[in-house]
């Protein structure tokens, strides 16, 4: 298993790892990252984003899932982790847990705080993200983008 930056490259797969895995869950609908604007060239848009990144996951060569992290608040000092999806076939080898533990040292050197968005029925991400000490929230922060979620939670990076 390899952790690296997205490279240009790499955007067509992670794409692709997105939206088939939204299409598994019945969530290939509008308020979902399925339908954002930047998934054809996610690494353009996190390039251009002042303390952003995405990274991916390899596995024997091939990237296998993916996760970001960007603003979602300046004035109040919150980042948002995004689209942290992987293929099917890495489920159980870990490699959310180190996919998160990239993003979230990366936003401590940057950030306060971390909110994310998910949905309930996702219940091994939001383990994932209880386990890494994320709280629910009773509703999302202002500004959210994707009003066909339901889970939305935060966490202290300091």
């Amino acid at each position: 298993m390899i952790i690296r930056e997205m490279k240009k490259e790499d955007n067509a797969k992670v794409k692709e790892i997105i939206q088939n895995s939204l299409e598994s869950l019945g969530l290939a609908i509008p308020g979902t990252a399925y339908f954002d604007p930047q998934l054809n060239d996610l690494h353009h848009y996190y390039t251009n984003l002042k303390h952003a990144n995405y990274w991916v996951v390899e596995m024997e060569g091939e990237v296998v899932g993916g996760i970001g992290i960007a603003p979602f608040n300046e004035h109040d000092n919150i980042c948002e982790l995004q689209k942290l999806y992987l293929s099917p076939k890495t489920q159980g080898l870990g490699y959310g847990k180190k996919l998160m533990e990239t993003a979230l040292s990366f936003a401590s050197k940057h950030y306060a705080k971390c909110y994310l968005e998910t949905q309930h029925e996702l219940k091994t991400a939001c383990i994932l993200y209880e386990k890494f000490g994320f709280t629910l929230l009773k509703q999302p922060l202002s500004g959210s983008e994707h009003s066909a979620m339901n889970a939305w939670y935060i966490k202290d990076l300091n």
